[in-house]
C-alpha cells in the first residue's frame, strides 16, 4: 500500500450478519443484500468492536470526515526519507456496489521516477464513517508494471467495505479497515483524540492516534496520526515498516 500504506476492509448475505458484542454505528443494510462487519481481531484485548451495517442507499456525495476530509484538488505531500508520496482527491465517476466513490490518486516516487501509482476508492454515509472500497494498485521499475498485488475491489473476490475513518470515534474502538481475503485485513484502534503533532507541513493539534495491524503481517503495529481538516499527518512504523513518514506540504 502507498498512503494507504499510510492511509492504511465487507460482501455476506444479510441473514448472515456478523454481531458478536459491538456498537452500532449505522443504518440496517436495507435491501442490500450485503452487511459489512467490523470489529476486533481474534484475541485483541481491551477493544470495542465497532459494527456498521452497509446500506448502498445510507451514503452522502461528500466525504467531510473533519479527520478524513477528501476534498477535490487537495494535494497532500508526505516524505519518508527515502519516497515522496503525493496524494491528490481526483474527480471520478466510478460506483462500487451501487455506492458512487471518491476517487484518490496516490503516486509515490523516488529520485523522481514513479515506483507506484494508485487509485483508491471512498465514501461516506449518513453518520459520517468514511469507507474504504479498495484500491487499484500498480509497482513500477523504470515506467515498466512489475506488480499489482495490493489490488482489491469491494464485491469481488469476496472482498468486503470496510471503515477508514470512524464518523463518531472513542479511545478503545476497533474496526476492519481491509477485508479483502489474501491481499488485505488492515485492523485499527483508536488509542488517543488530542494528540500533538509537529511535522514540515506544521503544527496540529487535538490529533486523533490509531494503531493499526494486520493478521497478515503479524508483529508489524503503524501508528497513525489524523489531524482535524487534513487527514493523515504522521505515520510511524517502528518495527517492520518504514519508520517515520512525515506530511510536507498541502495545496488545495
Amino acid at each position: 500500500m502507498s498512503l494507504k500504506r499510510s492511509w492504511t476492509i465487507a460482501l455476506l448475505p444479510a441473514a448472515l450478519l456478523l454481531s458478536g458484542c459491538g456498537t452500532d454505528r449505522g443504518q440496517s443494510a436495507r435491501g442490500s443484500g450485503i452487511a459489512a462487519v467490523t470489529g476486533a481481531q481474534p484475541g485483541a484485548q481491551g477493544a470495542s468492536s465497532v459494527v456498521v451495517p452497509f446500506d448502498p442507499a445510507n451514503f452522502v456525495g461528500a466525504v467531510d470526515n473533519p479527520f478524513f476530509p477528501l476534498v477535490r484538488g487537495t494535494v497532500l505531500t508526505y516524505f519518508d526519507g527515502t519516497e515522496t508520496d503525493h496524494v491528490e482527491v481526483v474527480n471520478g465517476n466510478k460506483k462500487i456496489l451501487g455506492v458512487a466513490v471518491t476517487v484518490v490518486h496516490d503516486a509515490v516516487s523516488v529520485g523522481g521516477s514513479l515506483v507506484e501509482d494508485t487509485f483508491d476508492w471512498y465514501a461516506q454515509d449518513r453518520q459520517g464513517n468514511v469507507w474504504y472500497f479498495g484500491e487499484d494498485t500498480k509497482e513500477l521499475d523504470h515506467g515498466v508494471v512489475v506488480s499489482t498485488q495490493g489490488s482489491w475491489e469491494a464485491g469481488v473476490n469476496g472482498a468486503r467495505p470496510g471503515i477508514i475513518m470512524l464518523g463518531s470515534s472513542h479511545v478503545g474502538d476497533s474496526y476492519f479497515q481491509e477485508d479483502a481475503p489474501g491481499v488485505g485485513a488492515d485492523q485499527a484502534k483508536v488509542v488517543s483524540l488530542d494528540e500533538t503533532v509537529t511535522v514540515p507541513a506544521g503544527t496540529f493539534t487535538g490529533c486523533l492516534e490509531t494503531t493499526e495491524t494486520t493478521r497478515l503481517e503479524p508483529g508489524v503495529h503503524e501508528y497513525k496520526f489524523y489531524a482535524p481538516g487534513v487527514g493523515v499527518v504522521l505515520e510511524l512504523t517502528p518495527k517492520g515498516g518504514r519508520g517515520r513518514v512525515e506530511l510536507t506540504g498541502i495545496t488545495r
